[in-house]
């Protein structure tokens, strides 16, 4: 597993485990992440990617004075479940 890459070209979060890359989609704009999308290729489901990578990007956020507005439905159920982060969510 690699360290959390901001891909700020393609506006997208990425991070890598076992060659292949999870990414989120995400706009930013006056201090608000706004999470597209996250997606995990077909071998990393189920294993806990998009979590790991979920919890990267919102101690990122966190890290940054950022709030969150998850429309990924994924992003938005991993933050409601969230003690940690989900404070974040705004």
């Amino acid at each position: 597993m690699s360290e959390l890459r901001n891909n700020a070209a393609r506006s997208r979060y990425e991070m890598d485990e076992q060659g292949l890359t999870s990414w989120a989609d995400y706009r930013l704009t006056d201090g608000r992440l706004y999470i597209d999308h996250v997606e995990s290729p077909a071998p990393l489901r189920g294993t806990g990617a998009a979590g790991r990578l979920m919890a990267a990007i919102a101690a990122d956020a966190q890290a940054r004075g950022l709030k969150i507005t998850p429309i990924c439905g994924y992003a938005a159920a991993w933050l409601r479940r969230s003690t940690e982060y989900r404070d974040l969510v705004g």
